[in-house]
């Protein structure tokens, strides 16, 4: 098998696409030939020794996958071999052939191809967790999106949609600014590029504000973070709750006193953590996003598909900020 491998902390460039020998599925685990791996933020991070888990190395990155079952560990009776599957592994998707746990895989549809497959589960999952669970959101409420023509960005409109908000749409330009029109975005507002000296911060907090209307946004959803948060912040409504996704653009620092005058909440977002503690919750949000799925209302938007050779390429576009909805990289065939 084939895989590009982290060998030493560092950014894409550090990655060795390496032959290693084929991996045997364990008792409890299958061995799944990887078709297409999304690439996703903690991707960045994962290699520079900047993410919440640090895998020895080495290890491939990626964590979202589709492929087929290749073989079954003793005692594993729910699948077969040649199921087409799709799921969330952590990292090791960016290799060949990888080994887990079946537990981690869902079925992916006949009609889907390997790339939409590897590109839902991680950032629908976190948005879905994202405005139900901790942001609470209702018909008829205000959704404010940052960052929201990335992957996570654009399923925060769609999700938004489904459930009847009123979404803006914050991005860097306007060609991101159309990509979130087109996922149904019912305003967009185009905000400049960090860091942000206090009168230009003052400016984008009017500009949300503007956006937001008098009554402010009930729900903000921030997947960027730096200077981006707290003029966002400003802009929140009465009771509002404001969600903690990533923090590509640095860790911001609040006044807490915007909490007090607006009396709202400020929600940390961790799905992995979630879906780990409350599985059968997980497993309801994924059974309702197959049902978006199914019916239109979400679609993953591949933009870029990348050669394996190239994985390293996908891990600085994301780097870059520069992606408009999802990155794949085709691993292999099929």
């Amino acid at each position: 098998m084939r895989a590009l491998l982290s060998t030493a902390s560092g950014g894409p460039e550090t990655l060795k696409l390496t032959e290693l020998p084929d991996p045997v599925p364990a008792a409890g685990q299958v061995l799944v030939a990887v078709k297409a791996c999304a690439i996703n933020y903690p991707d960045v991070l994962i290699i520079e020794d900047k993410y919440q888990f640090k895998p020895q190395r080495p290890f491939a990155p990626g964590g979202e996958i589709a492929g087929t079952i290749e073989a079954l560990g003793e005692g594993v009776s729910d699948w077969q071999v040649g199921d087409r599957v799709m799921g969330v592994i952590g990292h090791g998707g960016l290799a060949t052939r990888i080994v887990t746990e079946p537990q981690r895989l869902y079925r992916l549809p006949e009609e889907r191809d390997f790339a939409e497959g590897a590109a839902l589960i991680l950032t629908y999952g976190t948005t879905i967790h994202a405005l139900l669970d901790r942001g609470r959101l209702r018909a008829g409420q205000s959704l404010l999106v940052l960052g929201a023509a990335g992957g996570v960005g654009l399923a925060a409109i769609e999700l938004g949609k489904a459930y009847g908000a009123r979404v803006v749409a914050a991005v860097s330009s306007e060609e991101k600014a159309a990509a979130a029109r087109a996922a149904g975005a019912d305003e967009t507002l185009i905000y400049g590029r960090a860091p942000f000296d206090k009168d230009q911060s003052k400016a984008l907090a009017e500009q949300f504000k503007a956006a937001g209307g008098r009554s402010g946004f009930d729900v903000i959803y921030d997947p960027v973070g730096g200077d981006y948060a707290e003029p966002a912040l400003r802009a929140i409504g009465w009771e509002g709750r404001y969600l903690v996704v990533g923090f590509p653009a640095g860790i911001p620092k609040l006044p807490l006193n915007l909490t007090l005058l607006k009396s709202c909440d400020v929600c940390g977002v961790f799905w992995g953590a979630f879906a780990a503690r409350d599985p059968q919750a997980n497993a309801a949000h994924v059974e309702e996003l197959f049902r978006l799925w199914r019916d239109g209302a979400i679609a993953p938007k591949v933009t870029q598909r990348f050669p394996f050779e190239q994985g390293g390429d996908a891990i600085a576009t994301m780097a870059a900020r520069a992606a408009i909805g999802k990155l794949v990289v085709e691993v292999s065939a099929g």
